[in-house]
């Protein structure tokens, strides 16, 4: 008996985990001018959401936006998409971020996650880490690291979620 209630406990955690795993959790972030932003807010108008996690100190990380930069604008077009590039670097390298981004020409939206409020209520571990939310905002994507051209296979679950 002790065992079929252990059971059920244990299903049952595991099934609200998951679904709660499914959208964003309220964690309110700032963006690179200051503003605060809640996260949960993303994947709530009908587009499709990429959120991007990166750091300056992350080759991988930059050349993965870098490279989907390149295809960001027929995305938005093609796709109705929307990037969130949030940043984890910590305090002491927050200043470097807005100068980089400004260096880069980047056209997503950057959130700092300074205190990675964001990223332990989410459970990962490293970056680069890239979530998609579909036009529902659930998460329906998730992928840790970059290997160059994996921004296609990123534009292939874009391609589906647009159909």
């Amino acid at each position: 008996m002790f065992h079929k209630i252990l059971f059920l406990l244990t299903c049952a955690f595991f099934t609200v985990t998951l679904h709660a795993q499914k959208t964003l959790p309220n964690v309110s972030l700032k963006n690179i001018d200051g503003e605060t932003v809640e996260i949960s807010d993303f994947g709530k108008d009908g587009k499709i959401t990429i959120l991007s996690f990166w750091a300056t100190w992350c080759s991988p990380c930059k050349k993965e936006l870098n490279n989907i930069a390149e295809m960001y604008e027929d995305w938005q077009t093609d796709y109705d998409v929307e990037l969130v590039a949030i940043s984890v670097d910590d305090q002491r390298n927050a200043s470097k971020i807005k100068p980089y981004v400004n260096g880069q020409a980047w056209e997503y939206t950057v959130l700092l996650d300074v205190n990675e409020d964001l990223k332990r209520a989410l459970n990962f571990q490293t970056v680069p880490y890239t979530l998609v939310l579909n036009q529902k905002g659930e998460i329906v994507y998730e992928h840790t690291g970059y290997v160059e051209g994996d921004e296609y296979e990123l534009e292939d679950i874009l391609k589906e979620l647009s159909e």
